[in-house]
């Protein structure tokens, strides 16, 4: 591997710092959030962060060991639980709920990280060297673009809860 294991070595340095990085942001902005849901959304967010940092640690070590791509598993973080979640929560809240300034402000720092790893990983997935690392990257990259959707979704229903419900829950209104 030579030059693409140093290479290889210091995306997956920097993809567990990222990764580490986002679960204690998710973590301490949950602490600040001004409801349930947000508190809920974010320990998820952390959460797939710890799955994510675990197993960029796993193939570190197979590749220092090894030498190679390992053939690894990453089972989807749940987008989709993220996305029950998230509309549970909201069947819970008053869409007339005020968000406090500093978590909207946490909310597009949050949507910016993600978006920063997501082209990490894209970058990473289009220099791979085999499939294995190359559906991998991917597949992170799957996830941290479904994270962005879910805080933007949030950060919509915090700013706009009323035209948020309109949207989700009602996209017509009927005079009677």
């Amino acid at each position: 591997m030579g030059n693409d294991q140093e290479k290889t070595v210091k995306a997956l340095q920097i993809s567990i710092q990222m990764e580490i990085d986002g679960k204690e942001f998710y973590l301490q902005t949950s602490q600040k959030s001004s409801n349930k849901m947000g508190e809920k959304l974010l320990h998820f967010l952390a959460e797939a962060e710890d799955v994510h940092r675990q197993k960029f640690i796993e193939i570190y070590d197979v590749i220092r060991s090894e030498k190679v791509w390992p053939k690894v598993t990453l089972e989807p973080d749940g987008a989709q639980n993220l996305k029950t979640v998230f509309a549970l929560a909201t069947e819970e809240m008053a869409p007339t709920s005020k968000p406090m300034a500093e978590e909207l402000d946490a909310l597009q720092t949050a949507m910016s990280m993600e978006n920063k790893s997501l082209d990490f990983y894209e970058e990473q997935k289009a220099e791979a060297g085999d499939d294995t690392e190359r559906n991998f990257y991917e597949t992170v990259a799957a996830e941290e673009r479904q994270h962005h959707i879910v805080l933007a979704d949030y950060y919509e229903f915090l700013t706009d809860p009323a035209g948020w419900f309109v949207r989700k829950d009602h996209p017509s209104l009927d005079g009677g």
